[in-house]
C-alpha cells in the first residue's frame, strides 16, 4: 500500500490491492506530508466495512462508533490542522479508546467522561488537559454531523492546572549559550530565533527568497514539503542585528555550498530539528545555565524581550503567528509588570 499522484486528480492517492484488483482511494489532499499521515491511519478492510454499514449509518447516525468516528474525522482535518495537532487527535482516541473501548458515540455519557478526566489527571495533568481539549473539539463535531445530539465534553468541568509561565532567557544568558556553540552555522541559527521568534521547524525550512534584505523582512511561507503551525504565512521584520547575521551568512553560503535553505551544514545539506535541538541543548548545559532551557525558550524569550519592552500583546500574537490572542497572553504578567513600574515613578 502506498501514494501516488494520478493525471486525474491533484490530490494524493492511496493505492492499494483488494482481492487482487488494484484500488485507489482520495487523500483529499495535495500535501504530500499530509497524504502519508492519511495512509498510516487508513486501514482497507476498515473501510470496507465502513461501507457494508454505511447505509445502517445514514439511517441510524447514532450507531456510529468511536472508531469509526474517529477515522472520519482525521479524514476531515488531515487538510486543516498541522502534523503535530493530528498526533495529539490520534494520542487523545487512543487513551480514550482504551478507556472506554470501541462503543457508539451516542452510549458515551458524562459519568464516564469523569471517570476517564480523573483516570487520565492522576496519571498526567497537562496529558489529561490535551485529551479534554481534543476530544471535546473533535465531538462538537460529531454533533455537527448528527452523530450526537449534544457535546457531552461540554459538560464536564476540568480541574484546574496549575499555571505555570514559559521559561525565558537574558540576552547574557543568550551570549552564554553561543559561547559553547562551536558551530559557526547554529550560532546564526540560534540568534535568529531569538530575533525573530521563529519556531524550530520553521527556522530549518528557511528558504533565502523568503528573506528580503532590501525591504528587512522575512516571509515564513507554506510550501508543498513545509506547512507552518497554523497553516498561515506571515512576516517578521528583520533588526540591525539580523541583518549583519544573514548578510554574513549569505556571504558564506554564495561562496561555498549555494543552498537554497539559509541554514545547511558546511557542505550545504539541510539541518534536521532533532541535531538543532540536540546542539541547543548541549550548550546550555555546557553553559551552566537552568536544564529546563530548551530551544523553544528562544521563541519566549524572543516574546517576553519585546513585551518587557512596552510592546503590544496583540503585535506580539502577530510576529508570533498565534491564531488566538488568548495563547500569547501568557506573556501578559511581563505586561503587568512593566505597568507597576510605570505607576511607581509616579
Amino acid at each position: 500500500m502506498y501514494i501516488t499522484k494520478i493525471p486525474k486528480s491533484k490530490f494524493y492517492q492511496v493505492v492499494y490491492f483488494k482481492n487482487g484488483k488494484r484500488t485507489t482511494v482520495s487523500t483529499k489532499t495535495s500535501i504530500k506530508k499530509e497524504a502519508e499521515i492519511f495512509l498510516k491511519t487508513f486501514k482497507p478492510s476498515v473501510k470496507s466495512n465502513a461501507q457494508i454499514e454505511k447505509v445502517t449509518q445514514k439511517e441510524n447516525p447514532s450507531a456510529i462508533t468511536l472508531l469509526d468516528f474517529k477515522e472520519e474525522y482525521l479524514i476531515y482535518v488531515s487538510s486543516l490542522k498541522s502534523p503535530t495537532y493530528i498526533k495529539s487527535i490520534n494520542l487523545s482516541f487512543r487513551q480514550f479508546y482504551n478507556f472506554i473501548g470501541n462503543i457508539p458515540l451516542s452510549e458515551i455519557d458524562v459519568r464516564t467522561l469523569d471517570k476517564f478526566i480523573t483516570s487520565t489527571f492522576s496519571r498526567t495533568e497537562r496529558g489529561s488537559h490535551l485529551y479534554y481539549r481534543t476530544l471535546k473539539a473533535a465531538f462538537s463535531k460529531a454533533v455537527s454531523w448528527d452523530y450526537i445530539k449534544e457535546n457531552p465534553f461540554k459538560k464536564i468541568k476540568f480541574p484546574r492546572v496549575p499555571k505555570s509561565y514559559p521559561v525565558f532567557i537574558s540576552v547574557e544568558e543568550f551570549k552564554m549559550i553561543l559561547s559553547q556553540t562551536k558551530e559557526d552555522f547554529l550560532n546564526d541559527l540560534f540568534t535568529t530565533a531569538l530575533y525573530t521568534g521563529m519556531r524550530l521547524g520553521e527556522l530549518v525550512n528557511l528558504r533565502w527568497n523568503w528573506v528580503d534584505q532590501d525591504i528587512s523582512t522575512i516571509q515564513i511561507k507554506c510550501t508543498n514539503d513545509f506547512q507552518t503551525k497554523s497553516k498561515k504565512e506571515r512576516i517578521i521584520p528583520i533588526n540591525s542585528t539580523l541583518e549583519t547575521v544573514l548578510f554574513s551568512r549569505k556571504f558564506q553560503i554564495k561562496n561555498a555550498c549555494k543552498s537554497e535553505y539559509v541554514f545547511t551544514n558546511p557542505i550545504g545539506i539541510k539541518l534536521n530539528e532533532d541535531f538543532v535541538s540536540k546542539k541547543f541543548k548541549k550548550a546550555v548545559r555546557s553553559a551552566g545555565l537552568n536544564d529546563e532551557i530548551h530551544f523553544h525558550t528562544l521563541r519566549h524569550s524572543f516574546a517576553s524581550l519585546l513585551v518587557q519592552k512596552g510592546v503590544s500583546l496583540y503585535v506580539v500574537k502577530e510576529l508570533l503567528g498565534h491564531e488566538d490572542l488568548a495563547t500569547t497572553q501568557i506573556y501578559s504578567h511581563l505586561q503587568h509588570a512593566n505597568l507597576e513600574k510605570a505607576i511607581a515613578l509616579l
